[in-house]
């Protein structure tokens, strides 16, 4: 094969990394997407053609739901450092890639694994002068110095925890350890950002870090996952938890097992953009008995029914957090108010249209001026 039906090998199966994926992902986007470049958006905002790949294909770890897990009949293909980084670049100057997502299979160990992501990313920076996007991936079993380097040179770096915690994790991939191959690596990514100056990365910032979780595959409950996604964001001050609804892959021990819920996938996604950005605790998740986010409505409204139908928001005396609870404001909805009041008091829907803010959702729970807005009720 030549180097670039390889690297087209190499990337065929990266739709399971969500990185960089824009907001909730959207339910009706295809199950199976082709192509090496995927559009994907930036930690700043910025969107791009994204280049997903591995190093290799080849993988001595036999994790129950991956592709390319050790033992499966599978074409193994790899790529150099160097010829990697050097097919990127012609992506790159082609302008048919604008960054580029690098995972690797492991091989001969993570530490060995870790060493030649980061030898592509020094060819690129330094040989190559590559000044883009940049996200690698920390390999099981890397070491501190390795986890460091990688923030010198990365934009983001990230950690697949792929289950919420130790006993989940046996069930979907038994050679791995939940605190000291993959919890750890996070834990340092934050030691490093909160004790050493940002000079010390190759753009003078540090790199921010994201992790993702397999769901559905081994019984794990929402609150499990939501649990640790929620230490993640206040201890490890982590950017994003990537949610992969299970997706059952031929020739693996879980082929036989039915597919995972999208919506499932899309509430949890919805539910840790509350906590994260939205000042909610998971104590107020809408969480079942069984510790289930229901399917049939989104976290923010179930809560807002429970709370806000009896005590309706007064608009022109709301903070920003109390303005956040409200369906349909999210926080440049609630900016926009704020400034807005400096004006004036918001007399009615039209004066939140004129700022930019949709009150369809938010009427049956806000107050204008001291009164409930009319709205037409639903007939079912």
């Amino acid at each position: 094969m030549d180097t670039l039906a390889r690297l087209k090998s190499l990337s065929s199966q990266m739709h399971l990394e969500p990185a960089e994926d824009a907001g909730c992902p959207k339910l009706d986007t295809p199950e199976w997407p082709a192509g090496m470049v995927v559009k994907a958006v930036l930690p700043n905002g910025g969107r791009t053609g994204l280049l997903k790949t591995l190093l290799t294909s080849a993988c001595e770890r036999n994790c129950f739901y991956c592709p390319f897990r050790a033992g499966r009949n599978y074409r193994r293909v790899t790529l150099k450092p160097e010829e990697m980084a050097r097919s990127f670049m012609d992506l790159y100057q082609a302008r048919v890639a604008g960054g580029l997502f690098l995972s690797s299979g492991i091989v001969a160990g993570g530490v060995k694994s870790q060493d030649k992501l980061i030898t592509t990313a020094e060819i690129l920076r330094y040989k190559y002068g590559y000044r883009g996007y940049l996200h690698l991936k920390i390999m099981p079993g890397a070491e501190f110095a390795q986890v460091e380097r990688a923030m010198q040179l990365a934009d983001r770096v990230s950690v697949n925890l792929e289950a919420p915690n130790t006993p989940r994790l046996l069930k979907l991939a038994p050679r791995k350890e939940f605190m000291e191959e993959l919890l750890t690596p996070l834990r340092w990514v934050e030691q490093i950002r909160s004790s050493q100056p940002a000079h010390r990365s190759w753009n003078g910032r540090w790199s921010s870090s994201v992790t993702q979780f397999v769901v559905g595959a081994v019984g794990e409950s929402d609150l499990e996952l939501l649990s640790t996604t929620e230490q993640l964001y206040q201890e490890y001050r982590l950017r994003r938890a990537y949610f992969s609804a299970f997706r059952p892959i031929e020739d693996t021990p879980l082929e036989n097992l039915p597919p995972a819920s999208k919506m499932r996938e899309f509430r949890l996604y919805q539910a840790s953009f509350l906590m994260r950005d939205y000042g909610f605790s998971m104590e107020e998740m809408p969480f079942d008995p069984e510790g289930f986010l229901p399917e049939n409505v989104d976290p923010k409204l179930a809560w807002a029914q429970n709370h806000l139908f009896e005590r309706p928001v007064e608009i022109n005396q709301a903070n920003k957090q109390e303005l956040l609870r409200i369906p349909g404001i999210g926080p440049k909805g609630a900016t926009s108010i704020l400034r807005a009041r400096r004006d004036g008091s918001l007399k009615g829907v039209d004066d939140l249209r004129r700022i930019g803010v949709n009150p369809d959702r938010a009427l049956p729970f806000i107050l204008l001026d001291g009164r409930q807005p009319s709205r037409q009720l639903a007939l079912f």
